[in-house]
């Protein structure tokens, strides 16, 4: 990025700061900031005071702590407004979500992880709550194995570098399972994950079979692994949710 002459970098830096906030990490200081993002706290002063002035921060207490403000809750409705495949395929995740006493989603790729952009849940035995927003690894989640499989080799190939710089402990952990994943989407429609995530979950994933809107989605499903044999719920799962994306490709005519 650094020798892309129309690279903003100041607001790359405002929007890592932005990124540094989690489920689990929802109050972050500037030294936390600094820590994450490698900037010097000076710069994190200044940024945190420009994005707390604009509404996508808030600031309390002393020294000061920040929450995220509304202006990213704002922001961040037109893109969900705007996906129709949300509206369209909901009532199919549901019924498949019911059928497997599960959780069906609807997810898409986010730089470095997949996030959630709809989801169905039937099971308060997950120890998962997928809700908007929330994120899967790339690497180690069928969803993200799914997306790998299906992208580009362009895509694939930028995208598993930038991991392997990124975190080098996950990508040798799990790089290996992606050859097979991408063998049981070419020859089965879908990959799955046998607790290689979660200790407790199984999960199973099929994309479309191309990008909508410049997006490439991907239908993900997780089970409780205590509710039967890997091979026994992929046998039944796996088919109906590459049913599900096709006949959600049918409903948006991509089909």
């Amino acid at each position: 990025m650094a020798k892309d002459a129309d690279f903003a970098t100041t607001l790359a830096h405002g929007l890592d700061i932005l990124a540094c906030f989690s489920a689990d990490s929802p109050v972050l200081a500037n030294k936390d900031f600094a820590l994450q993002t490698g900037m010097s706290r000076s710069a994190v002063a200044r940024l945190t005071h420009t994005l707390v002035e604009l509404g996508y921060l808030r600031r309390s207490g002393t020294p000061p702590r920040y929450r995220l403000g509304a202006s990213v809750l704002a922001l961040s409705y037109p893109l969900l407004a705007s996906m129709q495949i949300r509206q369209l395929a909901r009532p199919l995740m549901k019924q498949l979500a019911d059928h497997v006493r599960g959780a069906v989603s609807l997810v898409v790729r986010d730089r470095l992880q997949m996030v959630y952009v709809e989801s169905a849940r039937s099971n308060e035995a997950l120890q998962t709550r997928p809700d908007i927003g929330a994120a899967l690894p790339l690497l180690s989640s069928a969803a993200g194995k799914a997306w790998l499989s299906r992208a580009t080799v362009e895509e694939r190939s930028s995208v598993l570098n930038q991991l392997r710089v990124a975190d080098p402990a996950h990508y040798a952990a799990h790089i290996d399972t992606l050859p097979a994943a991408r063998r049981d989407l070419e020859s089965k429609g879908y990959c799955g994950n046998n607790m290689q995530w979660r200790p407790d979950a199984l999960g199973f994933a099929a994309p479309l079979a191309r990008p909508y809107q410049s997006l490439l989605y991907v239908f993900n499903c997780g089970v409780p692994a205590c509710d039967g044999p890997y091979r026994e719920r992929a046998a039944d799962i796996g088919p109906r949710l590459v049913s599900l994306a096709r006949e959600t490709e049918r409903l948006l005519g991509l089909d």
